[in-house]
């Protein structure tokens, strides 16, 4: 009974019962919902919300309230890197990859930096960063699309791959099982999880904080960088905000999976159900012409909602 009540009390399961509960939901107000073609496409803009929220995990694990609101902006402005690199031609995929990958990682390391070695909150880091990548974009390209995805990108995000399932589909399964050996088969996730239950402990232990939390903003930065050029992928051409619509999401899926702000507990699985439960909301909202402040209202309601419960995690750490 012990076992049966913990299952039914695990993110994961909550997660997957309401995603459950919202198909049936959007079946009801509109046939054809829950049909294997729009599952399909669900599951497109999941995974791309499940590639950001990826490197949201890594850092809220990662303790000390962290948390990466810089999210949106490099997803831009790797989209429109990305798009001005290939500029509608296969051959420039490559370049567009390693492209998109060094902005990430660098913005990254930007926000790494000023973290521990300048001690800005991550809070407070990030959303600096965040406005200067919005400076850049607009300075850049005035707000106007830029670039157009290749045709073999577009296929890779859209087009059945695989077993019918897109590409993206599977990259982001690909994600997934990193992160799971990332996290519990290596020592880097060792220090993850410890630096987030307790950072002067960890630190005492001899686990290098300042490097590990370093590398936990560059991948954070690395995968947005990722759904960046997905998302370019997507939409076939890129502008300026086109990212912004995964800074909330990305944390309320984290959140949403078992994984408390303040760190050191949790992992990916439930991460992904979550972003495929925001991504099913969201498609409600828009079937009952919700509009996009309407939405953003939602999800910001959602997240103080899953903190009452559960999100606050452990309280200060000596």
């Amino acid at each position: 009974m012990n076992r049966l009540l913990d299952i039914a009390k695990n993110p994961l399961t909550i997660a997957l019962v309401l995603i459950a509960a919202l198909l049936f939901l959007g079946n009801t107000l509109s046939p054809g919902f829950a049909s294997g073609g729009q599952i399909l496409r669900l599951l497109i803009v999941a995974a791309l919300l499940g590639i950001v929220a990826a490197g949201q995990n890594l850092v809220i694990l990662g303790g000390r309230e962290g948390i990466d609101l810089s999210v949106g902006g490099v997803v831009s402005l790797s989209a429109i890197v990305a798009g001005n690199v290939m500029n509608g031609m296969d051959g420039g995929i490559p370049l567009a990859i390693l492209a998109c990958v060094a902005t990430g990682a660098l913005f990254g390391l930007f926000n790494g930096l000023g973290v521990t070695l300048l001690r800005i909150p991550p809070l407070v880091m990030t959303l600096g960063m965040l406005g200067v990548l919005q400076g850049l974009l607009v300075v850049i390209r005035q707000g106007i699309p830029s670039g157009r995805a290749a045709p073999a990108l577009s296929e890779f995000v859209t087009r059945p791959f695989l077993l019918g399932l897109p590409g993206i589909i599977w990259l982001w399964i690909g994600v997934g099982l990193l992160m799971a050996f990332i996290l519990h088969r290596t020592v880097f996730g060792q220090r993850i999880y410890a630096i987030g239950s307790n950072e002067q402990a960890a630190f005492m232990a001899g686990v290098p904080v300042r490097r590990t939390r370093i590398a936990l903003f560059m991948l954070s930065g690395v995968f947005a960088a990722i759904a960046g050029l997905c998302l370019l992928g997507y939409s076939g051409s890129s502008f300026a905000n086109v990212g912004e619509q995964y800074m909330l999401p990305s944390i309320i899926a984290v959140v949403f999976g078992g994984t408390p702000l303040s760190g050191g507990k949790g992992g990916y699985t439930g991460t992904m159900a979550g972003a495929v439960l925001l991504v099913v909301l969201q498609s409600i909202l828009t079937t009952i012409n919700i509009d996009e402040s309407g939405r953003q209202m939602v999800f910001g309601a959602t997240l103080l909602v899953l903190m009452l419960f559960y999100g606050r995690g452990r309280g200060l750490r000596a």
